[in-house]
This record gives C-alpha cells, sequence and structure tokens, in this order.
C-alpha cells in the first residue's frame, strides 16, 4: 500500500542533448531539483539516454545497448539514493547478443533495484521502426512494488492498448506510469498535429477514469532530425499527471520542464466506490478479448 496519503512527484521532460554522459548529466541536475522540491517519485522519459534512434533502421544503433545492470543502471541507482527517491527510467537492453528490449527499471530510495518491465507493445510505423530493435516483452503486466507505491510501470506504445493498463490495475497497481517518446511529422498539417496530441493525452485520461488510478506520462520535447533525411519528429512535450477521474493536476508545455506535482493517493479509494467498474466487470463474457478479431 501507498506510504503517502499525498506523494509528491516529478517529470522530468527534457530534450536531446546528444550522447548519453550529457543526458544522464542533465537527470542528475532534474532529479536533485525534484528531490530539493520536495519530489519522491520521478519519472523519465522513454530511452532518456540519447537520441530516439529509432528513426531509421541501422545496426549501429544496437552499440547503444547495454545490459542490466550494467552501467547506466549503476549511476542510476546512486542518483536515486543519493536524493532518497523512487526514480523510474527507461534503458535500451541487451539481454544476449542479438536480443534486445525497450526496458524501464525502477530504483528504490535505497538505490536498489526494485524492478524492471520490457514494453509489451512494439511499434512499426513511418519514424518510430522500433521492431527492428526490440523484442516484445516476456515478463508481462506486473506493477513494481517501491517504498512509496506499487508502480504499474508501462512504456509509450503500450499507452494505446487499454488491456495493459487494465491488468496492471488487476494486479494492484496504485499509479499508472508512461516513459514516452512521441511527436509529429513537421510537415503534418496542423490541424491532424492537433489530433494526435489529443488523441495520445485522452488515452491516458480514459485509461485514469477507466481504472481508477492517477496517470503519470513523461514526455520528450525537441526537432531530432531522421538519420534518413527524412523531415524528423518534433516531440510534442506535454507531460501530464492525471487524477483517477481523468482530471489534470498538472501539464507541461513544449520546452524542458521539469513538472511537479502531488497526488493525492487516497483519491483511488473514493473514486472506486462511486464508480465501482471493477465490481461490474462481466468477466464471464470477455474470452473473446484473447483472440487477434472476432471473424
Amino acid at each position: 500500500m501507498a506510504k503517502y496519503n499525498k506523494l509528491p512527484v516529478a517529470l522530468v521532460q527534457e530534450k536531446n542533448h546528444g550522447d548519453a554522459e550529457a543526458n544522464l548529466t542533465i537527470i542528475e541536475q532534474r532529479v536533485a531539483e525534484a528531490a530539493a522540491s520536495g519530489a519522491k517519485l520521478v519519472l523519465l522519459q522513454e530511452l532518456h539516454n540519447g537520441a530516439y534512434f529509432c528513426q531509421h533502421e541501422s545496426v549501429d544503433e544496437f552499440d547503444l545497448a547495454e545490459t542490466i545492470p550494467g552501467p547506466s543502471t549503476e549511476r542510476l541507482g546512486k542518483l536515486a539514493k543519493q536524493h532518497g527517491v523512487v526514480l523510474v527510467t527507461s534503458l535500451f537492453e541487451k539481454r544476449a547478443t542479438g536480443l534486445y528490449h525497450n526496458s524501464a527499471v525502477v530504483f528504490d530510495t535505497d538505490g536498489s533495484t526494485a524492478g524492471k518491465y520490457r514494453k509489451m507493445h512494439i511499434p512499426d510505423d513511418p519514424g518510430f521502426y522500433e521492431k527492428f530493435y526490440f523484442t516484445p516483452g516476456d515478463i508481462g503486466f506486473t506493477p513494481i512494488d517501491t517504498s512509496v507505491g506499487r508502480l504499474g510501470v508501462l512504456v509509450c506504445w503500450d499507452q494505446w492498448y487499454p488491456e495493459g493498463a487494465r491488468l496492471m490495475a488487476l494486479a494492484g497497481a496504485e499509479l499508472l506510469l508512461y516513459p514516452t517518446a512521441i511527436g509529429w511529422d513537421p510537415s503534418d498539417e496542423q490541424a491532424e498535429k492537433t489530433r494526435q496530441r489529443d488523441a495520445w493525452v485522452l488515452s491516458h485520461r480514459g485509461h485514469a477514469v477507466a481504472n481508477g488510478l492517477p496517470v503519470l506520462s513523461c514526455n520528450r520535447v525537441g526537432h531530432e532530425p531522421s538519420p534518413m533525411g527524412a523531415s524528423g519528429i518534433d516531440f510534442w512535450g506535454n507531460s501530464h499527471v492525471l487524477g483517477p477521474q481523468g482530471e489534470f493536476i498538472a501539464e507541461a508545455g513544449t520546452e524542458p520542464t521539469l513538472l511537479l506535482a502531488e497526488v493525492d493517493m487516497q483519491r483511488s479509494e473514493h473514486v472506486r466506490r462511486i464508480w465501482p467498474f471493477l465490481r461490474d466487470r462481466r468477466i464471464d463474457a470477455y474470452g473473446d478479448l484473447t483472440k487477434r478479431y472476432r471473424d
């Protein structure tokens, strides 16, 4: 169960600063600022160590992957311990030669690894060629117990799937967290850009409402050019913290931001009493959800 009735949280919304050393140095500064502001839980964006390399397919990018545990987890674990925060990170994991995952690693306040989640849904869209790099996760939708509560950590593309959020909720998650790297093609019309961003926010609000849980989503910002000569991606930021009725507690803009908020960890109890969606689920009628499609 949650340790805090009111949990101070921080989301580190950042741009790419060039390489892992530069990005980790900025992360260390932001986590220090977050802790100084009272944050007890800090969420980083997806693949925060570098550029979003999945805009193209290149075997050379596998050189960026590292083992877990490895150099980054050692550094990030020390960072969590130094500032006494639970730290949710996102790394390119080398599990074995030729086997890689997009993995979130959670560190507790003593610097220990509280748990790991491997991204389950892997996209393969123009500019987001993740299937070339990442094997789908194989450790399921299992919340991670920490000193601030039970965290349902999911990653980016997972955010479009209500099944993942629901399974985390059914396993007792007290918060849903999404390290994210999402943006639009700069050549798209403004109306299309707006539709995409609004749909992204709406998906998170839906997960909050349907499960009666707070949701934290941390996105990156800035333009990242495509190595293929295409127009690249403008990462739109808009990181946010939602309450269990989908209400906005805090929201960032499109610039690098340390987003601070306080999450009422008792509201889920109240909301689930007046909106008892878990009680009224027709689990006897949902068998076809395990099918690809109902022909």
